[in-house]
């Protein structure tokens, strides 16, 4: 998931452990079948977007023209399953031991993009701050992509 914000922070234990000004909150998680092409290519496209509002009020500017920094969360409950019952089920996350190499391949492959890049803390529980611009969201799946 893709946030468009004018800032974002990430907290652990009432300690910052990351923040950026204008840029994007990425909440980022991995399934089954993720592998280095599918993040290589994900990455290409968050760095190709345009999203930012040009003088004319078009989402016409990159991420690189309005001088953004990404802020990388993982946030494995993004494949959380509610088809039964009302507690959801995580089967559907890939686990954390094999989620935390994909999510450093990401972060990196971000990086070799050009993209400036923060990270939350993997596996801990984060407090995130943020002020959304627009709101703007997007929500980037590899399968609905092609990937």
């Amino acid at each position: 998931m893709l946030q468009v914000v004018q800032k974002a922070s990430v907290k652990v234990d009432e300690k910052l452990v990351s923040e950026i000004e204008k840029g994007y909150l990425l909440l980022v998680s991995f399934t089954q079948g993720d592998n280095k092409e599918i993040i290589e290519k994900m990455a290409q496209k968050i760095a190709k977007l345009r999203v930012f509002l040009d003088e004319n009020g078009k989402t016409n500017l990159s991420i690189f023209d309005v001088n953004g920094t990404v802020l990388s969360v993982s946030q494995f409950t993004l494949y959380a399953n509610l088809r039964k019952g009302n507690r959801p089920s995580y089967i559907e996350a890939l686990k954390g031991d094999e989620s935390i190499i994909l999510y450093q391949l990401f972060n990196d492959e971000l990086r070799k993009n050009n993209l400036i890049v923060k990270e939350g803390l993997f596996g801990a529980d984060m407090k995130i701050n943020l002020v959304n611009d627009g709101p703007y969201t997007l929500v980037l799946d590899s399968k609905e992509l092609g990937f």
